[in-house]
């Protein structure tokens, strides 16, 4: 039951980022375009996809899954270095290419090697990013 409502998800999710244009990376780009020709639309996506979830935060509050397990604690609110360099990485890839790990993933049904090629640097930076992590933390601790 777990998966097939995992899988719904995933489609569901998959299908509104295609609706929404966010796999479109030339729209993309345009909404991070302040200077040149802004195209806000995403923003409504955004706002889309935020609204409920803080309406589903609350309601979930106290509560458990329907299929099982316990649902996630909510975000921590405090700002860290991993939190800034991550979010500083995230930032460059998704200006430089127009798309972030979801999109990436939907458009690999229609994005040819480009996509896949961006996928494959993707997956291999989010799996450096623990081993660098280590080193450099080991770094600072011997400094």
């Amino acid at each position: 039951m777990r998966l097939m409502i995992a899988a719904l998800s995933g489609a569901l999710f998959g299908a509104g980022l295609h609706i929404s244009g966010m796999t479109d990376t030339t729209k993309v780009r345009g909404f991070l375009d302040f200077a040149g020709a802004w195209d806000p639309t995403l923003a409504f996506v955004m706002g889309g996809a935020i609204l409920p979830m803080a309406v589903a935060w609350r309601v979930t509050r106290g509560r458990a899954p329907l299929s099982g397990g316990t649902f996630p604690a909510p975000p921590r609110h405090e700002i860290t270095r991993p939190l800034i360099v991550g979010s500083v990485l995230f930032g460059i890839g998704w200006g430089l290419v127009g798309l972030c790990p979801g999109p990436a993933l939907a458009s690999l049904s229609y994005g040819g090697w480009q996509g896949a090629l961006f996928l494959a640097a993707m997956l291999t930076g989010m799996g450096a990013v623990p081993r660098l992590r280590r080193a450099l933390d080991s770094a600072e601790r011997a400094a």
